[in-house]
């Protein structure tokens, strides 16, 4: 059974139908006690990184015993960020801390023509791979998946696919049994479907 992090945050609807679509088995936990249930956890999220203070300090606990009981954890678009140390988007605001680093405003670099690049980035954009992983099995070099988001995490070790807007970016990080998508996996086609159900596999 999945959790399916509900903090207020998320586009809970879009992430249902896709899972219901790949027939996982999932549910909203009532309370961090539920999640000792769970194979597996997925925090999604949309806006202000400010959102994730909801999860302060029960959910924070329950999810980070989770993952050290080896359970998998998703973290999609904000879900991404929270999975880090936190965002300046909102310096009060702690992440997970599962993977360290600090989440960005995206900044254009000296070569973005002018008028150009904008701020949120929002479409469908291309995924270079950087190392393999789970997370990412079966998708290709320069696939497309949509992304709808203003900050961004840092290309670290646990960087497993970069996408280039402005900056290049961590738009997928896996470290261990933890790993998070900055796109929407959900409205991403066949490639998001593929990640989701990879996570699916890694969580039965």
């Amino acid at each position: 059974m999945i959790a399916l992090i509900d903090y207020g945050a998320g586009n809970l609807t879009s992430v249902r139908k896709a899972l219901t679509h790949l027939g996982a088995e999932f549910r909203v936990p009532d309370g961090p006690a539920d999640l000792d249930r769970m194979t597996g956890v997925i925090v999604p999220g949309v806006g202000n990184f400010e959102a994730t203070a909801v999860l302060a300090p029960e959910w924070r606990g329950a999810i980070a015993g989770a993952v050290g009981r080896g359970t998998p954890l998703l973290g999609i678009c904000l879900g991404l960020q929270w999975l880090f140390e936190g965002s300046e988007e909102a310096p009060g605001a702690e992440g997970l801390g599962a993977m360290p680093g600090t989440c960005a405003l995206i900044r254009g670099g000296p070569d973005d023509d002018f008028g150009i690049f904008k701020v949120p980035h929002v479409g469908w954009n291309s995924l270079h791979v950087t190392r393999d992983s789970w997370l990412l099995d079966g998708v290709g070099e320069g696939d497309q998946v949509y992304f709808t988001h203003s900050y961004a995490a840092p290309v670290t070790a646990d960087c497993v696919a970069s996408t280039r807007y402005g900056i290049d970016f961590a738009s997928a990080v896996q470290r261990g049994h933890v790993a998070g998508v900055q796109f929407h996996p959900e409205k991403s086609g066949d490639v998001g479907l593929r990640i989701l159900r990879n996570f699916l596999e890694r969580a039965a």
